[in-house]
Order: structure tokens, then C-alpha cells, then sequence
């Protein structure tokens, strides 16, 4: 994990939070992602959602994987520990870390490649588990770093720019949440923080493994093959000096709508989607009338968004294992040596 500094102070007459912290105390490092991105707005609703919960900096653990969304992590929050993990690793790396130091806030950044490719194993692991951390997909169903193929999460039937169709099915990684066991679960759009920003702070409030599946769209164009300005026929044709890349700056896509209600977003591409705001008489505890919810949306077409499923009452990771309250990282060899009676009672515990 990076050392973490001082926070920067708030600039004078601004607002502060509960720790007595500015806004501008949450902001990280300018962003290197495409204009119009979706992660960019995540990272907003993020830095929003940290300064209003108020989450001291040094205690944040800000966890990532490989891939656009896991470069979100370098955007907030530069005074807090970072750790961008092995492809797919976030999970077992987040586990550690939050075994090691139970008072640490974990946060972990992933997408939907990053989850339900490479790391779909790890992902249910530490669902079952229920490690206390804000789980993050930043979800757009392709592979933004790789020209947009497909990824696990792509709907089937869905069309890619160049005109391939999707004839897999999708990995739902939030209702494979709920399957699993997991004990919050949401799904947002990157677009809507007046949704997205609570869902945060009741994530970061949960004690378990709070899962939030945001919907968020990739400006990025394809690389295809047949194309006179492709990177291959380029790098073919021609010696250039430097290797450079542009994407037309796009603006970020935005709804505002009420509960109970849903909406045509129309996308940089040119395509759709419906989303379908929960109401007043969805029950978040109720585990199979989500189930049942999510799939009666998906079979109109529809992406249901809000709090989808809470169960409260089982304990995380570290209470299930009894860990003592006091950081395992703070403990000296005596406190974590058994002493010679304890070494021979386990002992005759285990004849």
C-alpha cells in the first residue's frame, strides 16, 4: 500500500464536513480517461458521497484490480492508501487488508471484466465471505482498454459498432449477488447521482459486502479491422515518431427521474437503454421478490435500478471469526502466541 500524506487543507470559507473537512480534501489526481466517460462521473459521485459521509482520509483503503475503472482509484482521495492488485485479484487483496486492520474503510474499484471475467471467482468468495467493503463494478460491457469486445456482462442480442451481436448469455453480477448470499446489493447508473450518491453512503454505512453494480458507458470507439485509420494498419504502413491516440471529448449523459417511474437514456453510440427506478413498494429484505423484480425487468428490456437487496444480520467476515478489536497489524508476538496451557488444551481438544 502507498504511505499516505497529509490531507490537504479546505480552502478557507468553504464548507465541511462532520471531521471538519473540505470537499477539495477527497479530490485525487486529474483524470486520464476518455472525455465523457461514465468512470469519471462515478468518481464524482464517489468523491461526494466520502466527503459527505465523512470518511477520514486516513483510514480509506481505496482497492483496485486491472482496467479503466481500476485507474479510478488514482481520482480521489490522494491522501489515502491505494493498492491496484494482480487482474482479478482485488477481492483476495482487499480480504487481507481488511483482516490485517479491521478499522480501515475498504473500497474496492473493479469492472465488469475485472469482476466477472478473470476475477468472477474471487468476486463470489468474498460475497460468501461477507468481507466489510463497498464493492464497486463500474459496469459498460466491453473491454474499454482492449477496442470493446464483449465482456461476461454484454446482454445477449446486444450489436458492438462494427455490427457483431452478443449470442452469450450475461453474467448479471448483481443478481449473482443475491444467489450467492450477499447482504447489499445495488445497481446504479453513472449518469444519476442523486441516486447513485445515497446508495454510496448506505454502502460505506453496511457492515459486510456491499455490492453496487453501476451501469456506465464506455465514448470509447472500436479499433476494427478493415479500417485505414486502425492501430494495425498504421503501425503496418507507416514509421511514426510517437504512438498517439484521440477521443472526440463527449458530454457526460445525465438523468434525473422519480421512483417507480423509468426512462429512455440515449447513449454516445447511439443506442438505448430503459431504466426502471425501484418505488415505495419494493421490499429490499425480501430476497425472492427481488430475484423475481430483476427478472421480470430484464424481460421487458428494462434495467432496474436502486437498492436492490439488504440483509443487516449477518455478521461480516471479521466478527464471524472473532477477530478482537484491536487491529491484527497492532498486536505484538506475545498477544499472538498461544501461551504453553492454551497450546496443550488445543491439543486435547483436537485427540
Amino acid at each position: 500500500m502507498s504511505t499516505p500524506t497529509l490531507p490537504r487543507p479546505p480552502v478557507a470559507g468553504s464548507a465541511r464536513n462532520r471531521l471538519g473537512l473540505g470537499r477539495d480534501t477527497y479530490k485525487g489526481l486529474p483524470t486520464t480517461l476518455c472525455a465523457g466517460c461514465g468512470h469519471n462521473s462515478i468518481t464524482n459521485h464517489i468523491i461526494k458521497a466520502l466527503y459527505e459521509y465523512g470518511v477520514p482520509p486516513s483510514r480509506l483503503a481505496k482497492m483496485s484490480g486491472i482496467g479503466c475503472s481500476s485507474k479510478a482509484t488514482a481520482y480521489f482521495v490522494e491522501s489515502a492508501h491505494s493498492l491496484n492488485a494482480v487482474h482479478g485479484r482485488m477481492p483476495s487483496v482487499t480480504t487481507g487488508a481488511k483482516l490485517a486492520n479491521r478499522d480501515l474503510v475498504l473500497l474496492g474499484l473493479s469492472g465488469d471484466g475485472d469482476t466477472a471475467s478473470i476475477g468472477l471467482g474471487q468476486y463470489c468468495h468474498m460475497i460468501r465471505r461477507n468481507v466489510d467493503c463497498t464493492y464497486i463494478v463500474e459496469n459498460n460491457g466491453v473491454y474499454g482498454l482492449t477496442k470493446g469486445q464483449f465482456s461476461a456482462t454484454a446482454d445477449i442480442g446486444s450489436v458492438q459498432k462494427r455490427g457483431q451481436v452478443n449470442e452469450f448469455q450475461t453474467i448479471d453480477v448483481a443478481g449473482l449477488a443475491i444467489e450467492l448470499g450477499a447482504t447489499f446489493v445495488a445497481r446504479g447508473f453513472s449518469g444519476d447521482g442523486h441516486q447513485l450518491v445515497p446508495l454510496l453512503e448506505a454502502a460505506l454505512a453496511h457492515e459486510g459486502t456491499a455490492v453496487l453494480d453501476v451501469i456506465s458507458p464506455c465514448v470509447t470507439f472500436n479499433d476494427h479491422e478493415g479500417s485505414t485509420k486502425s492501430y494495425n494498419w498504421v503501425k503496418e504502413h507507416d514509421s511514426p515518431l510517437q504512438e498517439l491516440d484521440f477521443i472526440p471529448a463527449q458530454q457526460e449523459v445525465t438523468v434525473d427521474y422519480a421512483e417507480g417511474t423509468s426512462v429512455e437514456v440515449h447513449l454516445h453510440d447511439g443506442s438505448q437503454i430503459v431504466l426502471r427506478k425501484l418505488g415505495p413498494d419494493h421490499d429490499p429484505s425480501d430476497r425472492l421478490q427481488t430475484l423475481r423484480v430483476m427478472e421480470e425487468a430484464r424481460q421487458a428490456g428494462h434495467l432496474v435500478t436502486g437498492l436492490l437487496y439488504i440483509n443487516p444480520e449477518v455478521p461480516d467476515l471479521c466478527a464471524r471469526e472473532h477477530l478482537p478489536a484491536t487491529p491484527l497489524r497492532d498486536l505484538d508476538e506475545a498477544a499472538l502466541r498461544l501461551s504453553p496451557e492454551q497450546f496443550q488444551a488445543l491439543l486435547r481438544g483436537w485427540a
